[in-house]
Parts: structure tokens; sequence; C-alpha cells
């Protein structure tokens, strides 16, 4: 793997800590404003709207940006977003802050997972991809815990200054390490990029990534509490659990990565299926402390095996014009977040117990199980169709006899 994928790993490993780490340091940024933790639970979702809305936006901005002057702009656009969040003085200067950060996350993985498949043969795409997002699953196990830590002891103010000092380094490592890329012939033509979406492969793909990825957030969303009122683990077990979520994102990134460039979408059928089942056995295991522990493992690890699988499928089936398409599946990933945990909270307020979010989480696991098949079977309908309509041979039909050459009279 090149060493310019280390670059953007760094890159996405300050994005990921930022995303994640605000999430345990709520109480003291609403302690620092004098404002409820509720309000400051504002910081989590405008990080995240800014995600799914500035996707596009910063991709249809950038078309005419060589990629790779884009994403040290995005990085730059990262820095200053996290300057002005350790340094605002009201809450309202802190949320711009995050909501500026989080322009370029969406962009930045969607531009980045082009460049990183490009750097690669094409058999090693999704190994690529996966290195990079390695940078965002490794931040939630090393990057969110010691995020915490610093800002629990020295201050939120300095968390968020080391987050911008690893955008720095993302942007330097950027600048020194990932080659100019060519254009694509003609360029990136903002027509042919929002043409993609017309491909209703695209459109099943990130279909799965809402469903498949949020189904992962239903869960984790109240780990807390359902950690200590159901397994009954003290509140400072809790960060543990989480470095446990974050070693089986690794693991699964790492996994989905390598069996996705070999078989993508029986990939995709395993991951899924399992997902489905293990978050369904999640409302049992939260009873007992090691069962709960190792199915968070778990859930980590399928959850995140699905990511570069679907992001290679956004690319392939928006070939030619990649690039706003898979800017917009990172933007799903936030979607399905945001729509997970909003449904984990409907079904905790109807009172139907701690464990309620799992069901859900199945539920959303195995729908994206069942878009999958779908996308599978329309694939093989499609190449059937044009196999017998052009007379190109389908992978796996057998190979016609020549046909047997005119006699000479």
């Amino acid at each position: 793997m090149p060493l310019a994928l280390l670059a953007l790993a760094i890159g996405a490993f300050g994005i990921g800590t930022t995303e994640f780490v605000i999430m345990g340091l709520l109480p003291e940024v609403a302690a620092g404003y004098g404002v409820t933790i509720p309000t400051a639970g504002l910081l989590v979702t405008g990080y995240a709207l800014g995600v799914v809305l500035g996707a596009p936006l910063m991709t249809v901005l950038g078309t005419r940006v060589p990629r790779k002057r884009m994403l040290m702009l995005l990085m730059g656009l990262f820095i200053v977003g996290n300057v002005l969040s350790a340094l605002a003085p009201t809450f309202g200067l802190m949320l711009a802050g995050r909501v500026v950060a989080s322009l370029a996350h969406g962009a930045f993985f969607g531009i980045g997972s082009v460049v990183a498949a490009g750097l690669v043969a094409p058999e090693k795409k999704a190994g690529a991809i996966a290195m990079m997002f390695t940078g965002l699953t490794v931040a939630n196990v090393v990057g969110v815990p010691l995020g915490t830590l610093v800002g629990q002891s020295l201050g939120w103010r300095v968390t968020f200054l080391i987050v911008a000092a690893l955008g720095v380094l993302g942007l330097l490592g950027i600048a020194r390490l990932v080659p100019e890329l060519p254009s694509p012939e003609g360029g990136v033509r903002i027509r042919h990029e929002i043409a993609a979406f017309r491909n209703v492969q695209v459109l099943l793909a990130m279909a799965m990534t809402v469903l498949g990825f949020g189904g992962v957030f239903a869960a984790i969303t109240y780990i807390t509490p359902m950690m200590t009122n159901v397994a009954g683990f003290a509140d400072t077990s809790v960060t543990w659990l989480l470095v446990l979520f974050g070693l089986g994102m690794v693991a699964g990134n790492l996994v989905g990565g390598r069996f996705a460039d070999r078989a993508l979408m029986p990939m995709l059928y395993v991951s899924l299926g399992a997902l489905a089942l293990v978050l369904a056995v999640f409302t049992l295991t939260a009873h007992n402390k090691a069962g709960a522990a190792i199915t968070v493992v778990l859930i980590g690890a399928l959850g995140f095996a699905t990511v570069p699988p679907l992001q290679k499928r956004v690319l392939d089936q928006a070939a030619g014009a990649p690039t706003l398409a898979s800017a917009v599946n990172i933007g799903a990933f936030n979607l399905g977040n945001a729509l997970a945990a909003w449904l984990g909270g409907v079904v905790l307020a109807a009172g139907l117990g701690w464990t309620a979010p799992n069901w859900v989480g199945a539920a959303l696991a195995a729908s994206a199980l069942v878009l999958a098949v779908v996308s599978g079977a329309l694939e093989r309908r499609t190449a059937h169709r044009d196999g017998a309509g052009t007379g190109r041979v389908v992978a796996g039909a057998p190979v016609p006899a020549p046909a047997p050459l005119p006699a000479h009279h």
C-alpha cells in the first residue's frame, strides 16, 4: 500500500476524533458555557447535519479543483473549525466552529476514497479505502479516550487545540506524500456527477449505508444507560467498553476491505446478516457483563466490515463520475446515525426498556440485508440480459463454440 494512504489516514484520525470526542466532554462544555447538557447536545447534532449537507456542497464547490489541492483545502477548513471551537467565547461560536469543521468531513472521506482507490491496482481498491478509514476507527480506540481524558484533566479547549494540531499534521502529510493524480478526462463535470444518482444501484448502496450503519448506532448511542442499568457496569467502565467497540471497528474495517476485493456482495450479505443477528442477541447478552462486552466488540467489527464494501460499491456503480456519489455516501452514514439515534429514543420514550434500541438496530440491519439481496439480484439479471442481448460473454456463462468457417468453392 502506498505511503500516501498514511497521510489520508492521519487526516481521518483527526476527523474521527473531533466527531466523537465531544460526546465524552458534553458535561464540561455545558458547565463552561452555563447551558444544559441537552443544549450542549446540539454540538453533536449540528456536526452530523453539517456532514450531511457539507458532503455534497463542498464536493460541488471543488469540482474544478485538483483532488490533492481540494483535500488540502478541506484539512485547512477542518483546522479553522477546531481552532474556533477551542477559542470560542460563546456557545453560539462554539457551535459555529463545530459546523465549520463538519463541512470538511464528508467531502474529505468522499474525495479521499476516490484518491485512495486511484493509488492502487483495481483488485486492491477496497483495501486502500479501508486503510484510509483505519484512521477513523483508530480514533475511537486512541483519539477519543485520550481526548476525553485530556479534556477532563486540562480543559476541553485543550482537546480541540490538539485536534487542530492533528489537522495540521494531516495537511502536511497530504502536501508531502499524496501525488498529483491526473484529473478525469474533460475534468469533473457536475452534470455527470449528478447523473450517477439516476443509477438505481447507487441509490440502493446508499440506502444500505443508511440502514446498515444506522443499526450500529441505534444500540451504541444508548450504550451508557444500557450497560449501567442492565449489565451492571460502573459509569467509569463505559469508556473501556467504547474502546472495545473501537477495536472491533478497526478489525472489521480491515477484514471488510480485504474480503470486499475478493467477493464484494457476499461480504455484504454475511456482514449485514451477522450484524442483524448480533444486535438481536444483544437484548439477551446485555444482562451479563462478559456477554455484553463481547457483543459490543462484535457490533463494532460487523458494523465497520460493511464500510469498505459499501464505499467501493458506490465507486464501482458511479464509475466515471464517482466523486459526488462517494461524498454523499459518507453523509449517508451520518444520516443513518441520526435516524437510528432518534428511533432508539422513540422506543425508550415508549417505555419498552433499555435494551429496546437493539431491536431497532436489528431491524435496520435486516432491512439493509434485504436491499443487498435485491441489489445483487438486479445486477445478475442485468448482466444476464445484457449478455444475451449483445452477445457479450457473461461471467460464469458457458463460452459458445466458434461458428464453422465457410467452405471454399
